[in-house]
Order: C-alpha cells, then sequence, then structure tokens
C-alpha cells in the first residue's frame, strides 16, 4: 500500500445557523468539530458512530458538496478547502460518492446507460456511441447485465439500484470514492455482495475509499483503518486489528461490545451507556463524552482531552491515556 496521502483533513470544522424559539434567535449545530485524518492512496479508511455524529458531513466536506467553515481538506497535495466551482470541476472526477438510498440517488425518468454515463457526459468528449459502450462494460463489471441499459431504475431491486450507483461512480476512473453507508439499506445477505464487489473493484482499479457506516461489524469486513466518531469530533483512530483488539476510548468499547457474536458459545460483556446523545447545538463542556462515560471523571467534566497518539499509529483523545492530567485528578 502507497504511504503517501490522498487526502488530508486538517482540522475541519461545519456548523449549520438554525433558529429556534419565539423570537427566532440563531444558533448553531457544530456538525464537524475540528477533526484530523489522513487517508493513504490505496486503502479504506472508514468513519464510524452514532446516527447524528458527523460521519456523512464529513464525506460531503473531503468532496466539497459542502464549504467548512475552517479547516483544510488537501487532496493529493493540493489544498482544495477554499476553491471555487470553476476550479473544482476538473477535480470532481477524481472523487466521486455511492449514496446510503439507491432508490433517491438514481434520476426515475433516465435510462441506466444515462444514469451511468453521465458523469462521463460531464467530464470527457466521448461520443454517445462510446459512451453507450463503456455503460454496458460497467454494468458488466458491477455484476449487472449490458441488456439492462435499457431499463429504468425503478425495474431493480435495492441492491441492483446500488450496483447502478456504484457503476456511476466508477465511469470517470476515480482516485477516491466516498461511500457513505452503502449499505445500510439492504439485506444482510445483500451487504455481503455488495461488499465484496467494493473490495474487487478497489483491487481492479486501486481506488481509495472513505467509507461511512453506523455498523461495526460492517467496517471489520472493509477496512484497513477506522475512525470513530462522537458528536462532531474523532475520539480513536487506529488500524482495523488494534481497534478490534485493544479499544481505548471507553465509547469505542461501548460499540464494540454491541457487535452480535455469531458463537452462541462466547459469551461477551455488554457496555450499556447511559443517557441519552447530547445535543450538538450545546454540546456538554470539557470532554463532551462525558455525560454518558463509565469512567468519567471530574476533569473530564472541565478539560476537553488532547487528541494524541498513544502507541504507533494508535490515536486517541481520553485523559485515561494522558500522564499529566491523570496526575491532576489524583
Amino acid at each position: 500500500m502507497n504511504e503517501t496521502p490522498l487526502i488530508e483533513v486538517r482540522g475541519l470544522k461545519k456548523s449549520f445557523a438554525i433558529k429556534k424559539g419565539f423570537l427566532g434567535r440563531t444558533r448553531y449545530l457544530n456538525a464537524v468539530d475540528g477533526i484530523s485524518f489522513a487517508i493513504r492512496k490505496g486503502e479504506t479508511f472508514s468513519l464510524v458512530g452514532e446516527s447524528g455524529c458527523g460521519k456523512s458531513t464529513t464525506g460531503r466536506l473531503v468532496t466539497r458538496l459542502l464549504e467548512p467553515n475552517a479547516g483544510e481538506v488537501r487532496f493529493e497535495g493540493r489544498d482544495i478547502s477554499h476553491m471555487s466551482h470553476n476550479q473544482m470541476r476538473p477535480l470532481r472526477k477524481d472523487m466521486q460518492m455511492v449514496f446510503q438510498d439507491p432508490y433517491a440517488s438514481l434520476n426515475p425518468r433516465m435510462k441506466v446507460k444515462d444514469l451511468v454515463a453521465e458523469p462521463v457526459l460531464i467530464h470527457t468528449k466521448l461520443s454517445a456511441k462510446e459512451r453507450d459502450k463503456l455503460a454496458c462494460e460497467l454494468l458488466e463489471t458491477v455484476g449487472l447485465n449490458s441488456m439492462h441499459a435499457e431499463r429504468y431504475a425503478h425495474e431493480f431491486s435495492g441492491g441492483q439500484r446500488q450496483r447502478i450507483g456504484i457503476a456511476r461512480a466508477l465511469s470517470v476512473r476515480p482516485s477516491l470514492i466516498v461511500a457513505d453507508e452503502p449499505v445500510s439499506a439492504l439485506d444482510v445477505s445483500i451487504q455481503s455482495q455488495v461488499l465484496n464487489l467494493l473490495q474487487d473493484l478497489q483491487e481492479e482499479y486501486g481506488l481509495t475509499y472513505l467509507f461511512i457506516s453506523h455498523d461495526l461489524s460492517v467496517v471489520e469486513h472493509i477496512s484497513d483503518r477506522i475512525g470513530v466518531m462522537y458528536l462532531g469530533a474523532l475520539v480513536e483512530t487506529a488500524d482495523k486489528d488494534t481497534l478490534y483488539d485493544n479499544p481505548l476510548h471507553p465509547y469505542t468499547q461501548a460499540l464494540l461490545s454491541s457487535v452480535p457474536v455469531p458463537d452462541p458459545t462466547l459469551a461477551r460483556e455488554r457496555i450499556i451507556l447511559k443517557g441519552d446523545l447530547p445535543s450538538p447545538v450545546d454540546p456538554p463542556s470539557g470532554c463532551r463524552f462525558h455525560t454518558r462515560c463509565p469512567s468519567c471523571m471530574e476533569i473530564c467534566k472541565q478539560h476537553a482531552p488532547a487528541f494524541r497518539e498513544v502507541e504507533p499509529g494508535h490515536e486517541v483523545a481520553c485523559h485515561l491515556y494522558d500522564e499529566e492530567m491523570m496526575k491532576l485528578a489524583r
């Protein structure tokens, strides 16, 4: 695997203005709050966490479907954070998205061949005949039949529609694909087929994935490295084996304890988090996880933990692994 980062995210922030109350006072929802990570060429980096933690917003910021409030997104060494629409246009073909809902992401009025070839129409000068040929080839590549090219999206199952979405993303030979919950709307048996397809395509085309999911059993199957998000911030990143064998952050430990074990003879202690997920409009002071953390200390309520490397390639934001803060806590 190439060690050169394809994507570097530094201190990325995104908030949305909302109005509440009788007077319509403006408040801000902090969807992404200062996260940093890098994705090497050819790897799959997954973001996991509860609904509303900012995973999907991060994916849209990386591909510049949303404008960040602060921070940088560097693609192949270039800062694309504040590029204009015209400056971004040539880069669009290098970064594509596969969306969560295959029913909503495909235009019901277009034939499949036109859906798949639409990015090619925008970014290349291929003729209509060449685009149709490419669409048929891509449909075969993702496990469908070229005869499906003349059909409409409503004539396909959910799994087939997601394959069409993948074919469309592949059409301009991108180097990065952001897959936003691509299998969450599919049956379990179909999920494994789509995940295997994504892995095969990664090997064949040298793709890099930012894979977004709430399902830890899914990301275990496909990931090289994993980042765990909570309330707009990263709380832990590590390679897949390290994270599953030795989770450090209490939130990661709780998430992993909830993953079903297929062997009925094995018992796993379930960690039940108390309380509801706090509002990103008014996040807790100090460590944002302290309101639900079973290991909460007084210092956690007052000081936000630094995101630091505690062992090679394993980063965590928790006072339990900060010697100086632990001395203050005592």
